[in-house]
């Protein structure tokens, strides 16, 4: 459903991608991890069509996001690590906008939204002006906004970040449940975060870059195979512990 071949991103002198390659199947839920600066969020730009190349391919649900982008970007449902909101719209009225904008079907826009703030637990809000809501709230709206029109991939950029415990374990829920559904229901999910204990609960496999390289791929069973924990794991890989105790710090939270 998604497939990176050596993705490549390079800023005048600055490598930020170095041929990043790697494929996510239909149903997986994917940890994409790394220090700070590592190329993960411009990774994820790649992948859903905001930011070209300088080298490589990428494509999602079988649609190259370069040669055909309209297809691609139909496809995913991308929340980045700042939602894309309007603060003057109510969350209804910016929901139905998105659902228009990202072709859902006039007759089935009334269903899309309503399943979209069912889901994201924004009903009782939904008459609400996005400005008003709190930090927890506007970032229930940006996922809402990646999933009303049922796509097949989502990529999501630290989905849980300023979200209260009980509030993480809903969206964490949630992602989980669109990714074990029937067959042709199911979602991939690839996913940002520094919360060690998001992908401990969430993720089957996870992929790490240092310094715009893959670093690791692997299941989530074999990286803690023999005890091993993800803290010291990742500490090493990335070469300190920045990642390792903001993991630890947050996951405590």
């Amino acid at each position: 459903m998604i497939e990176a071949k050596a993705l490549t991103k390079r800023y005048g002198d600055v490598l930020a991608v170095d041929a990043v390659s790697f494929k996510v199947e239909r149903g997986e839920v994917v940890g994409f991890l790394g220090p700070n600066g590592a190329g993960k969020t411009t990774t994820m730009r790649m992948l859903t069509g905001f930011v070209p190349p300088t080298d490589g391919s990428a494509s999602i649900a079988g649609f190259d996001v370069f040669e055909d982008p309209l297809s691609a970007r139909r496809a995913v449902g991308y929340l980045p690590e700042t939602p894309p909101l309007y603060p003057e719209m109510t969350v209804s009225s910016y929901l139905r906008y998105v659902a228009k904008i990202k072709d859902v079907p006039r007759a089935r826009r009334a269903e899309a939204l309503d399943r979209a703030l069912e889901r994201c637990a924004l009903t009782d809000v939904r008459s609400r002006v996005i400005g008003t809501l709190s930090k927890g709230f506007r970032q229930r709206v940006g996922l809402a906004q990646a999933i009303v029109h049922d796509p097949p991939v989502l990529i999501l950029d630290k989905p849980t970040v300023g979200l209260d415990p009980v509030q993480i374990g809903e969206i964490r829920g949630l992602i989980g449940e669109l990714a074990s559904g029937a067959a042709e229901a199911q979602h991939t999910v690839i996913l940002s975060t520094h919360i060690m204990a998001e992908v401990s609960a969430i993720c089957r496999r996870v992929i790490l870059i240092n310094e715009g390289r893959k670093t690791v791929d692997a299941t989530l069973e074999e990286l803690t195979r023999a005890g091993r924990s993800l803290e010291s794991l990742f500490a090493r890989e990335s070469g300190g512990g920045e990642l390792a105790q903001s993991g630890a710090a947050e996951g405590a939270r």
